[in-house]
């Protein structure tokens, strides 16, 4: 990778020990050079309500536009709720999709990672937020997947096991050849 990007991470899971947040940094960790992380906070943005809008904007709306708009690119970390994202994820959505023709999502390359405690790994998260990225205009990566099951079980304290490491490894190769596909 020869140029440098600037991608957002973005972690549906609110809680402190988060094993998403956890998964998602020791990925971080095994990213090639050229891609500067950056944590974006999404849990303290008010609901989206278009009421707001105009003089009385929530300042963390203006704050995560803000960061969102500087941004060549999205990295999602998620869990699974009722075979969708979190509430948090989907108001961030909306909140950097408003006012309408001022998105801050357009053109953004994105990949989704979706983690769980259970067998199947977030897949119905995973599917149902590429369904608002599509609409959002963002080219999301499509291969490798990232459902990663029983996720507590791969997490140490020096980042990912072994057998994990060299596929979380090209997942994140391959993040870095998709953002520079779209946006080098």
């Amino acid at each position: 990778m020869t140029m440098s990007y600037e991608v957002a991470v973005l972690v549906g899971s609110l809680r402190d020990g988060s094993y998403n947040r956890a998964l998602i940094e020791a990925m971080i960790a095994l990213a090639p050079e050229g891609m500067n992380f950056r944590f974006v906070e999404i849990g303290d943005l008010p609901f989206y309500n278009p009421d707001l809008e105009g003089e009385g904007v929530p300042a963390a709306w203006t704050r995560f536009r803000g960061e969102m708009a500087d941004v060549d690119a999205v990295l999602f970390a998620t869990p699974e709720y009722n075979r969708s994202v979190p509430a948090v994820v989907k108001n961030a959505l909306d909140v950097g999709s408003r006012p309408y023709g001022e998105s801050v999502w357009g053109g953004k390359p994105a990949a989704i990672v979706t983690a769980s405690m259970g067998a199947t790994g977030g897949f119905g998260a995973n599917h149902h937020l590429r369904q608002s990225l599509v609409f959002l205009d963002m080219p999301t990566m499509q291969q490798p997947e990232a459902y990663v099951g029983k996720v507590q079980d791969i997490l140490t304290d020096g980042g990912v096991v072994e057998g994990s490491r060299e596929f979380l490894a090209g997942f994140m190769a391959r993040f870095a050849a998709w953002v520079q596909t779209h946006k080098g």
